[in-house]
């Protein structure tokens, strides 16, 4: 390969940016299979990769305080489920502007799923150096909160109402003009 389409493969890598495709399991190479019935999610074995997000998602987690971060003890409040990643740059953008909408609004609180493959002792230490005021909470990566379509990029936000409702999907950076914007139309 010469060095001019080495350099635009590697142009098109970078501005790629955060939508990075989220981790697969590594699979061995597949076996021909039998004609059968399509699988239900009941009779699946593996995750649906390709699931929606639920109308009323639960979401019932360790965070990284060590408390247990559950959505529905929010209920009667605004709630932003924030998945992000401490190598997106966009998700680290829009850090500090989320911790301080949950800081100063006393009707929305913010979470972040840090949808990695991290140590907690490692995030622990990214925090240190960009400290929020929300709780964090690590997710697996193979096995993501069920109510919750899998993040095909990041930061991925759900703005969930007071009565547990999916009010509104971001697909990308979020600001708190657009949370409080959405905030209006449904209050």
């Amino acid at each position: 390969m010469t060095a001019k389409p080495l350099l635009l493969a590697l142009g098109l890598l970078a501005l790629a940016g955060c939508n990075k495709p989220a981790p697969q399991p590594e699979a061995a190479a597949p076996a021909p299979a039998p004609v059968a019935e399509p699988a239900t999610p009941a009779d699946s074995a593996s995750p649906d990769l390709e699931r929606a997000t639920a109308e009323q998602p639960r979401l019932v987690l360790p965070a990284l305080d060590g408390s247990t971060y559950d959505l529905a003890a929010h209920r009667g409040k605004w709630v932003v489920v924030n998945f992000w990643a401490t190598w997106c740059a966009p998700c680290r953008k829009e850090m500090p502007e989320l911790s301080a909408l949950h800081a100063m609004r006393e009707q929305i609180e913010v979470v972040g799923l840090a949808y990695e493959d991290i140590d907690p002792a490692e995030m622990k230490d990214f925090l240190k150096k960009l400290p929020v005021t929300y709780p964090i909470v690590l997710v697996d990566t193979y096995n993501p909160p069920e109510d919750f379509a899998v993040p095909r990029g990041l930061p991925m936000t759900y703005l969930i109402a007071p009565d547990g409702k999916v009010a509104k999907q971001f697909l990308g950076p979020v600001t708190a003009a657009d949370i409080e914007k959405e905030i209006a139309k449904g209050a």
